[in-house]
């Protein structure tokens, strides 16, 4: 559809003339080939101001209008990784316009896009996001069970590590919108290590070696988490892990059955839900920020048991309260990545 003009005052003229001449906003809107909105608008103006003259502009007039917004803003969203220059072509394109891409740019910064590093987040398949909605909706009430959680997990850190952002057009709210997110890949290089915390103490970090399966990771659990259970408290205290193979195989949940008083089901692809990815991410930051950084892989360990022993109890405190937050930010965003 073609851009709507402003009308003339001769064209005003006609439509106040009409309307004294009796005639309805109707028969003026099919006389004169004017939408009855615009035929309504004049004569509201000349009745309230005695005016058929437009208001004046000040400066020059938007190079799009609104239905151009509208358009640009589909073309961003269908792909929000492309380069500006390409927005602009596909742009010209569908509305049969010359625009450059300064103007694109422009525009697109006046309704709240701009180019900002893609979040990285697992991709959630359609039926594990269901699944995390549900497992939300039922603990979405809960607040002091949250303090008798063990929350635990594994996570490699690496020696060298490529920090490369990929950017993404998005507003500043949309930040966690699924077609916002750069999905993340594991990587093979570094050490792997497990650990566990409750709201008010971290449990041992261990190296773990080779790839874990099931023999290890149940001989890891009574190695090392029934000493930390008996520390707090065997009985009143709840084991959660995710279902990676290990966790879930069937020796593993035998051994569960028989060792743990409770476990805590978790819904797959949720580390987000998992308060301890952020105590990785300390970790992450405290090694990254040490000079010098460390040359090996036992130089590393060295560094990431260090640095964990040194966690405030504080901070694993707030991660635990934090976890009422992160449910009801899941149901609000559909069962979707969150900013955790």
């Amino acid at each position: 559809m073609p851009k709507t003009r402003e009308l003339t005052p001769f064209e005003r003229g006609e439509i106040v003339g009409l309307s004294k001449g009796g005639h309805s906003v109707r028969n003026i809107s099919e006389i004169l080939g004017k939408p009855k909105s615009t035929v309504q608008d004049v004569i509201t103006k000349y009745n309230e101001e005695n005016c058929t003259d437009t208001a004046p502009r000040s400066g020059r007039p938007p190079a799009l209008s609104e239905q151009d917004k509208r358009q640009l803003g589909r073309i961003v969203r269908r792909n929000r990784k492309q380069a500006v220059e390409e927005i602009t072509e596909q742009f010209s394109q569908s509305l049969n316009i010359s625009v450059c891409s300064k103007t694109v740019r422009r525009t697109l910064h006046s309704m709240g896009y701009y180019g900002r590093t893609g979040r990285k987040k697992p991709l959630v398949s359609e039926v594990n996001r269901k699944k995390r909605l549900f497992w939300c909706y039922a603990r979405k009430s809960w607040q002091d069970e949250w303090n008798f959680i063990i929350f635990s997990d594994e996570s490699r850190f690496e020696l060298f590590r490529n920090d490369a952002n990929q950017w993404v057009w998005r507003r500043v709210y949309e930040a966690y919108a699924k077609d916002c997110l750069i999905p993340t890949v594991q990587k093979s290089e570094g050490v792997m290590v497990w650990g566990c915390f409750c709201n008010f103490k971290v449990g041992p970090l261990i190296l773990i070696e080779g790839r874990l399966n099931a023999e290890k990771y149940v001989e890891l659990l009574e190695r090392y988490l029934l000493p930390f259970l008996n520390e707090i408290g065997p009985n009143s205290h709840t084991f959660q892990d995710d279902n990676a193979p290990a966790h879930s195989a069937r020796l593993t949940k035998s051994w569960k059955e028989k060792n743990l008083h409770q476990t805590l089901p978790w819904p797959a692809q949720s580390p987000d839900l998992n308060p301890i990815e952020n105590l990785w991410d300390v970790l992450e930051r405290k090694v990254r920020v040490r000079s010098p950084r460390p040359k090996n892989k036992s130089e590393l360990l060295a560094v990431l048991e260090e640095e964990w022993n040194q966690l405030e109890p504080e901070r694993s405190l707030k991660l635990v309260e934090s976890m009422p937050r992160r449910i009801k930010a899941v149901i609000k965003n559909n069962g979707y990545p969150i900013p955790y």
